[in-house]
C-alpha cells in the first residue's frame, strides 16, 4: 500500500505540460487546482466506515478543501498505524483512546492525534436483560465477579470481537485476573453479533464483549455487568493485576505532518469535527440493521446538518 497525493502527480504534470506547451508554442490548463487524494485508515467497525463516509461527503461539497478524495483502506489498529509510521497511512478516523494510545505514541514522528469526534463511549461486557430476570438463567447476575456462579450457564463463554481489536487483549487479562473459568471466544464482529442474535432470538443466556457507539442497544436490551474496581493506567500493562473496569473511550481523528502541509483546510477542519454519539447509534442502525450504504447514511447527515458541517469549516 502506498500513499499517494494528487497533487505530487499534477505538479510532474504540469511540469510536462509545461514543457510541451514551451516548444509547441499552444497554452494549456493543467488542472493544478485539484486537490490531494488522501490514503485514509479505515478498522474494522462500522462507526469507522460512518466517520470516512461523513468526510468523504463533505470534501466532495466543499472542493475549497483542498482534497480531491478520501480513499479508505480496512486495517485493524495495529497494522494501521504501522502504516502511519511508514509514511503510507495519513488520516486515522475512530482513534478509541485510551486503547490505542500505545499505538499512536509508537507513530508520533509522522501522525499526530488531532481533535476528539466523542467521548463518553462505554465499553465493557454485556449480557441480554431477559436472561437476568427472575426464573431465567441468569438471574442475579449484576457483576463481572459473580461470573464464576453462572460460567456454566454461558456455557464457560466470554464471546469477544475481533482479534485485531486492542480490547481483546485486555479481555484476555481481565478473565485472568479476576480469575473466571471462562474460555475467551474471538471472531471476526460479523460472526460475534450473529451468534448474539441466535442467543437472542432463542432467548439464551450469552456473555459478550461490546461497546458504544453500536447499532446493537438500538435493537437489542443489554445489560452492562458492573466493575467493583475502576480502571486505573497500567491495570493491562504487563505487570497490571487485569482485575479492574475496562475505561470509557473517546473516538479521535489522528493526520499525518504531509496531509497537515498539504491540505492544511481539510486540517483546519479536523480540528473541529465532531459528532454527537446519540447520532452516531441511529446510523449505525441504519448501516447494519437496515442494510443502508455508508456512503447514503452519511449524504444524509451531512445533508439534515449543514449548520454543523459550516461549525467544521469556520475558518
Amino acid at each position: 500500500m502506498t500513499r499517494s497525493y494528487r497533487s505530487r502527480g499534477l505538479a510532474l504534470l504540469a511540469a510536462a505540460t509545461a514543457l510541451l506547451t514551451a516548444c509547441s508554442g499552444t497554452p494549456a490548463d493543467t488542472g493544478s487546482s485539484e486537490g490531494v487524494t488522501i490514503a485514509a485508515a479505515e478498522f474494522p467497525w462500522s462507526a469507522a466506515k460512518l466517520t470516512n463516509a461523513i468526510l468523504a461527503e463533505v470534501v466532495a461539497q466543499h472542493p475549497d478543501l483542498g482534497v480531491s478524495t478520501i480513499e479508505p483502506t480496512g486495517l485493524g489498529p495495529a497494522p494501521a498505524w504501522a502504516g502511519a509510521q511508514r509514511g503510507d497511512i495519513d488520516l486515522l478516523t475512530e482513534v478509541a483512546l485510551p486503547n490505542q494510545q500505545q499505538l499512536a505514541d509508537q507513530a508520533a514522528n509522522r501522525v499526530s492525534l488531532v481533535h476528539q469526534t466523542y467521548g463518553g463511549a462505554a465499553q465493557g461486557w454485556f449480557v441480554p436483560t431477559y436472561a437476568t430476570q427472575p426464573g431465567q438463567p441468569l438471574a442475579g447476575l449484576t457483576s463481572v465477579t459473580q461470573l464464576g456462579q453462572y460460567a456454566d450457564a454461558l456455557g464457560g463463554r466470554l464471546v469477544d470481537a475481533d482479534p485485531s481489536f486492542i480490547t481483546t487483549t485486555q479481555n484476555a487479562k481481565r478473565i485472568a485476573g479476576y480469575g473466571l473459568p471462562l474460555q475467551q471466544v474471538t471472531s471476526s464482529e460479523a460472526a460475534q453479533l450473529a451468534e448474539l442474535r441466535r442467543a437472542y432470538e432463542r432467548q439464551e443466556p450469552i456473555l459478550v464483549y461490546l461497546y458504544h457507539p453500536h447499532w446493537v442497544f438500538a435493537e437489542f436490551d443489554m445489560t452492562q455487568l458492573q466493575e467493583p474496581t475502576p480502571f486505573q493506567p497500567g491495570c493491562f500493562d504487563e505487570g497490571g493485576s487485569g482485575a479492574c473496569a475496562m475505561p470509557d473511550y473517546s473516538a479521535w481523528t489522528a493526520a499525518s505532518t504531509d496531509l497537515q502541509q498539504e491540505a492544511p483546510r481539510f486540517y483546519a477542519l479536523l480540528q473541529r469535527f465532531e459528532l454527537p454519539l446519540p447520532d452516531v447509534e441511529t446510523m449505525l442502525r441504519s448501516i447494519d440493521v437496515d442494510g443502508e450504504p455508508a456512503e447514503d447514511v452519511a449524504k444524509r447527515w451531512v445533508d439534515a446538518n449543514p449548520q454543523v458541517v459550516q461549525q467544521w469549516l469556520a475558518s
